[in-house]
């Protein structure tokens, strides 16, 4: 699924109006944000590739050229390639020779790209929280700026995330995301109350990224 369809126009609308309600409340800035990847993740391919290309290469060789070594070498430089080409194109397959850690880092590492990128660090008050999604590693993060990490951890931004991503899980996301919003809004509101002179700083609309 790609980054520009994953919520429907009914759905960022519905996203929209729940920022909108949470910063009547707070001088806190929330935002969303969905891409379809954080990196390319090359040695994914690269490892689908000379991980299973050779086996199937080798299995060919012994079940149709009696064992050729040359048939098995050129064979395998062939599979290997081409497996690599369609892990591209297979991203649960592709996600699978990634390891864990790797995809948590790199979505914690566009998501803080994102927040400087898209200007979202430029609040009064050092205020702004992203909601990032990054659709091929099916994770989330939620990033804050410093005036909110004086008052609130990263550990209870992130157990959002959680939330979230149990929505995706279950067919649910736009209701959990929308429902997320809420509850940190009712936090940032404690320690970051609205205040008269507020003004909607960042765009309550979803932001497409790639």
């Amino acid at each position: 699924m790609k980054a520009e369809t994953f919520f429907t126009e009914s759905d960022k609308k519905k996203i929209a109006e729940a920022i909108s309600a949470v910063e009547l409340k707070t001088a806190g800035e929330i935002a969303v944000m969905v891409v379809d990847q954080s990196d390319a993740y090359p040695e994914g391919q690269i490892l689908t590739g000379i991980s299973v290309g050779p086996l199937f290469a080798l299995a060919a060789t012994e079940l149709f050229w009696q064992g050729s070594l040359w048939v098995f070498a050129v064979s395998a430089i062939v599979l290997t390639g081409l497996l690599g080409w369609l892990a591209h194109h297979l991203p649960a397959v592709k996600r699978f020779f990634i390891p864990r850690a790797r995809l948590e880092l790199q979505v914690k590492k566009r998501a803080l790209t994102a927040f400087y990128e898209k200007g979202l660090y430029k609040t009064r008050d050092e205020s702004g929280v992203l909601f990032f999604i990054s659709l091929f590693e099916h994770k989330i993060w939620v990033l804050a700026d410093k005036g909110i990490y004086e008052k609130i951890t990263q550990e209870t931004l992130q157990s959002y995330a959680l939330d979230i991503a149990s929505g995706i899980k279950n067919g649910q996301t736009t209701d959990m995301l929308c429902r997320a919003i809420s509850a940190a809004g009712e936090l940032l509101a404690r320690h970051f109350p609205v205040k008269p002179d507020d003004i909607n700083e960042l765009s309550n609309e979803v932001i497409i990224g790639q």
